[in-house]
């Protein structure tokens, strides 16, 4: 991940589409308009994969997982009345050990 070190630093917040694409404008030397282009199509590229099952994976960052949870039973916590609560698709993220460990190094 030595060529992220070359990306400016956001400050302590939300990295947003518009920061990826003016990073890439700023270190890669693309027009604004070419880079943020290129951003939506890598998260469209993204969604689109999760939307068609794929799990997706990002080598050095970290996974995207789709899992498929079964229907159980809740409890409303305020009258304490059990509900079934119907089968779904979640969506998990799990970081790479890289990330982790850069994470914890920035702490």
């Amino acid at each position: 991940m030595a060529e992220a070190d070359n990306f400016e630093r956001f400050s302590a917040g939300t990295l947003t589409r518009a920061d990826l694409a003016e990073s890439l404008h700023r270190n890669i030397g693309l027009s604004r308009a070419e880079s943020a282009n290129i951003v939506e199509r890598v998260l469209s590229h993204m969604c689109e994969a999760l939307a068609n099952g794929e799990n997706v994976k990002i080598s050095g960052f970290g996974s995207f997982v789709l899992r498929d949870k079964g229907e159980r039973i809740g409890r409303n916590p305020k009258t304490g009345v059990e509900v079934p609560i119907a089968p779904r698709r979640v969506l998990t993220f799990r970081a790479s050990q890289m990330l982790r460990d850069r994470i914890v190094r920035a702490g």
